[in-house]
């Protein structure tokens, strides 16, 4: 339509300007007036289905990748689903042991245990927390531990106050803290200590380490960075491989490295996101 009138008002336009200018002038258009309206039409009708189907494109675009955030938040949901479980029936499995070898411990275990409750299911859902909360809930699940090993379990938290409020995923570490525990220092009778640490690396990376002077790897060296064989596949490592890589694809990965004389590094490397608010 606005192509049409468009094409009406100019050429009445320059009709007027060419009788003003040069009077009688008579000048014959190639094809008529008719041609050139239809030509004018077919080019604006073509430009318009050019910008509508770019449009619909951009619009088809964003409905995809919101479909894909909603599809990566609900996996993670679920992720973060089956690993509270796995950790209560590991916790509660040790409470069940020490009830019957001593019960003022268990009993101080079961309190700690009612306290990190509190804490974590009383936190906000969210596909992301603070580095900061996600130490935090270490600490609370180390001293929940330290109740039951004594003085075979050492600790130490390293968190870079830079990184305190750089996003991750919530209960990213504690799998690693887990599987440290169960088959690092528990089948060492004097027992051990884990390190846990945060440190940027260089391309807009963040590493996070947990290391244990425990048992070590059975097989030794490194663990391959892609899907490990059924062997040496644990279910909190295999869940915290899915989570990184539902987030950041091929640029997040987890790494089990074996230590000199003894024990094994969890190395987690995804990029380093804006710190939260």
């Amino acid at each position: 339509m606005g192509g049409s009138i468009g094409f009406q008002f100019g050429s009445a336009l320059g009709d007027a300007y060419r009788e003003s200018m040069h009077p009688g002038l008579n000048l014959a258009s190639a094809g008529g007036p008719s041609s050139a309206m239809v030509t004018t039409v077919l080019a604006c009708l073509a430009l318009s289905f050019f910008f509508y189907a770019q449009g619909k494109s951009r619009f088809l675009e964003g409905k995809i990748a919101e479909v894909e955030r909603d599809a990566a938040e609900a996996r993670l949901k679920l992720l973060e689903a089956q690993l509270e479980p796995h950790m209560m029936f590991n916790t509660l499995a040790n409470l069940r042991v020490l009830i019957a070898a001593d019960p003022p411990r268990a009993q101080a275990m079961l309190d700690n245990l009612i306290d990190y409750l509190r804490a974590t299911l009383g936190a906000s859902r969210a596909t992301l927390h603070p580095l900061a909360d996600e130490f935090a809930r270490l600490r609370d699940y180390l001293e929940l531990m330290s109740v039951r090993m004594g003085p075979r379990l050492a600790y130490t938290l390293d968190l870079p106050e830079a990184l305190a409020r750089v996003p991750v995923p919530p209960l990213l570490l504690q799998p690693l803290v887990e599987n440290a525990i169960r088959h690092g220092l528990e089948p060492k009778v004097e027992g051990g200590s884990i390190h846990i640490a945060a440190r940027p690396l260089p391309d807009g990376l963040l590493e996070l380490l947990v290391q244990d002077s425990g048992a070590g790897l059975a097989a030794g060296g490194t663990a391959p960075p892609g899907p490990p064989g059924p062997a040496r596949q644990s279910f909190g490592l295999q869940q915290v491989r899915e989570r990184l890589h539902t987030l950041y694809c091929e640029q997040g990965t987890i790494n089990l490295i074996a230590q000199r004389p003894s024990g094994t590094c969890a190395r987690a490397v995804f990029p380093l996101n804006p710190p939260l608010p």
